[in-house]
C-alpha cells in the first residue's frame, strides 16, 4: 500500500509540475511573442524580459530539466513581479490582483525544494549516469 501511495504521489507531483509550467509558459509566450491573446513586448523592456524568463523556465520546468534551479529562479521572478506590479495597488493579493503571482511563487518554491521528481528529464539523466 505504501509503495502504491508513493507512486500516486509521484504521478500527482508530475501532473502538477507539468500543468503549472505549461500555464507559466503561456504567460511567457503572451509577452514574448504576442501569442494566446497577449501583447508582444520588446525583450529589452521589463515585461519582455519577464516573457523570456517565463518562456525558457516554463519549458525547463515542464520537461523537468534543471528543475530545482529553474523553479527557484521562477519563484524569485514571481516574487519580484508581485512586489513591483501588484503590491503598489494594495497590500493584499486579493486586493491588487496578485493572487496568481503569489501562487506561482510558492508552487515554484515547492518544486525547487523537491526537484523534477521521478517523471522528469532530471531523473532520466540521473538514472543513466548511475
Amino acid at each position: 500500500m505504501k509503495r502504491l501511495l508513493g507512486h500516486i504521489t509521484e504521478v500527482a507531483f508530475a501532473a502538477m509540475r507539468v500543468v503549472v509550467a505549461f500555464n507559466f509558459l503561456g504567460h511567457g509566450l503572451q509577452k514574448l511573442l504576442g501569442l494566446l491573446g497577449g501583447d508582444r513586448f520588446p525583450i529589452t523592456s521589463q515585461r519582455g524580459a519577464a516573457g523570456l524568463i517565463e518562456t525558457v523556465l516554463g519549458v525547463l520546468i515542464l520537461v523537468g530539466l534543471f528543475t530545482s534551479c529553474a523553479a527557484f529562479i521562477a519563484s524569485g521572478e514571481m516574487a519580484v513581479a508581485f512586489f513591483l506590479s501588484h503590491y503598489p495597488r494594495g497590500g493584499w493579493p486579493v486586493q491588487n490582483g496578485g493572487e496568481l503571482a503569489v501562487s506561482y511563487c510558492f508552487v515554484f518554491l515547492f518544486i525547487a525544494t523537491r526537484g523534477g521528481g521521478r517523471f522528469s528529464l532530471d531523473a532520466l539523466i540521473g538514472r543513466r549516469a548511475s
